[in-house]
């Protein structure tokens, strides 16, 4: 897959049947568009397109941060393995927001990219105050030569799936299975593994504790997680048992930590990248009256997690 990184990189292709959004997650319904688009694409003999943006449009027009479900390397190996031939990401920028509908058809799709065919999702809007719709993109198709199909929703168990439904499917509840249906994998982050206060491996539970890549990426509520690791570079895949939150048993900071045990490893890591897949819930962070205590759940959270990881 070829990634094009803003306007400058753009190779013109007059064969191109492209589609439009952030794309955050490359959930199970941006999943059903780019198979419709790259299963087009190859019967017609073209070139299949995403266009995405960097930041997050609504990042740039609210002024707020957005959490992300995927940054844009994760994004573009999602889509690479749907099969997609290339991915071309923009940068939103206040000017940019004001482009009209039109504007951004005619400028970008059609005369950078060379648009032969537009595939939306069925809310899909875009341009300035997102007034861009199905019906002007096939008014807008007849005067330039273009054509428009459109994706019908898709759902879980009776919900419309959206990134922003699986964003609060994860810090709201942390209902990591929940999410994984609607991203039709399971929900991931990466980090660095840094040092931490070595307290863990006193209490005979070694952790890593992670610090994220990316700022933005969302973390799940807090609370302790069943996760499979994988170090970066290194096939093996590690179950493990995850907390992320204040460690309110020994101190109850306002930062959170995110410490991983990984089952059956004893390694020194520090300084590498590790990659945590986030399998299921065990229950909420809680502070204990003692040590003793603290250890004996976690010793029934190890059971518990690979018991769920064997199953």
């Amino acid at each position: 897959m070829k990634r094009e990184y803003g306007l400058a990189q753009i190779e013109r292709d007059g064969g191109s049947l492209v589609t439009v959004g952030t794309f955050d997650g490359v959930h199970v319904g941006h999943q059903a568009i780019v198979r419709y688009l790259v299963e087009r694409a190859r019967h017609r003999k073209c070139r299949s397109v995403v266009v995405s943006f960097e930041p997050h449009p609504r990042e740039v027009l609210t002024g707020r941060a957005v959490p992300l479900l995927s940054t844009i390397d994760e994004r573009a190996r999602h889509l690479e393995a749907l099969g997609l031939d290339r991915f071309i990401v923009l940068e939103f920028t206040p000017e940019f927001a004001t482009l009209s509908p039109e504007a951004f058809v005619q400028q970008i799709l059609v005369e950078r990219i060379g648009l032969e065919e537009i595939v939306v999702g069925y809310d899909h809007g875009f341009g300035h105050g997102r007034e861009g719709n199905f019906e002007l993109l096939q008014r807008l198709g007849l005067q330039q030569g273009f054509t428009v199909d459109v994706i019908s929703a898709q759902s879980v168990h009776q919900h419309v799936v959206s990134s922003t439904a699986i964003r609060r499917l994860l810090t709201d509840e942390g209902d990591v299975r929940e999410a994984a249906e609607m991203l039709g994998r399971r929900y991931a982050l990466s980090g660095t593994i840094i040092h931490g206060d070595g307290r863990g491996r006193t209490i005979g539970y070694p952790t890593a504790n992670i610090e994220v890549d990316h700022p933005r990426k969302v973390i799940p509520k807090r609370g302790v997680y069943v996760v499979q690791g994988r170090l970066n570079g290194e096939d093996d895949l590690y179950g493990g048992m995850m907390n992320i939150g204040y460690r309110p048993t020994f101190d109850g900071n306002s930062h959170i930590h995110l410490e991983v045990h990984l089952f059956d490893f004893d390694r020194s890591i520090y300084d590498r990248r590790l990659r945590l897949i986030f399998v299921d819930r065990l229950r909420d962070e809680q502070k204990f009256d003692s040590v003793d205590a603290l250890v004996a759940q976690i010793a029934e959270d190890e059971r518990r997690s690979r018991e769920m990881l064997a199953g």
